[in-house]
């Protein structure tokens, strides 16, 4: 009997105890939801580009956090502080995790569609190449000839657009005054 008593009393002691958990104050620098979005998917990508490839995310020589909290104007401090009031705060914090969840599920599908427009620009081209060294063409000829530049340089201007848009989207970072 004194044993399930005793056990009894530090349940109740556990229980009670655990109810004065603090909850973080919202710090006045709190960093704002949509920013507080940005950073944490920006974060998301720079740890999942260095985990791809160590050895050749070092050699770019981006310092990834702090190039974020340079980028967003913001610091380790701040990131902390705001980070653990949404943290204490469930559904926000849930808000912005499915924020990010999104914007990583957009990301893919629009280089999905990049990728499947690059490989139909390299099967044209990959025809007219064909197309123009298959047919028996008079080198007299210069309209062929200039038609046939034409539609390669518009392949090529819209492979190169393409491949401008797949480079790097994360802007420098805004410098200090």
């Amino acid at each position: 009997m004194l044993k399930k008593l005793f056990l009894l009393f530090f349940v109740v002691v556990a229980f009670v105890a655990c109810q004065d958990i603090d909850k973080s104050e919202r710090p006045g620098d709190l960093i704002p939801e949509d920013k507080m979005i940005d950073v944490i998917a920006e974060i998301s990508l720079m740890q999942s580009a260095r985990n791809f490839n160590k050895r050749i995310f070092e050699n770019t020589g981006i310092k990834g956090r702090e190039y974020i909290y340079e980028k967003y104007d913001i610091d380790s401090v701040q990131f902390k502080h705001s980070n653990d009031y949404y943290a204490d705060n469930y559904e926000i914090y849930q808000r912005i995790y499915d924020s990010v969840k999104n914007r990583f599920e957009k990301m893919k599908v629009d280089l999905d569609t990049l990728q499947k427009q690059e490989q139909r620009l390299k099967d044209s081209i990959a025809e007219v190449k064909r197309d123009s060294l298959g047919k028996q063409r008079d080198s007299l000829n210069p309209e062929e000839e200039r038609e046939i530049q034409e539609i390669s340089d518009s392949l090529i201007k819209e492979k190169d657009s393409l491949d401008r848009m797949m480079i790097d989207s994360l802007p420098q970072p805004r410098s200090r005054n």
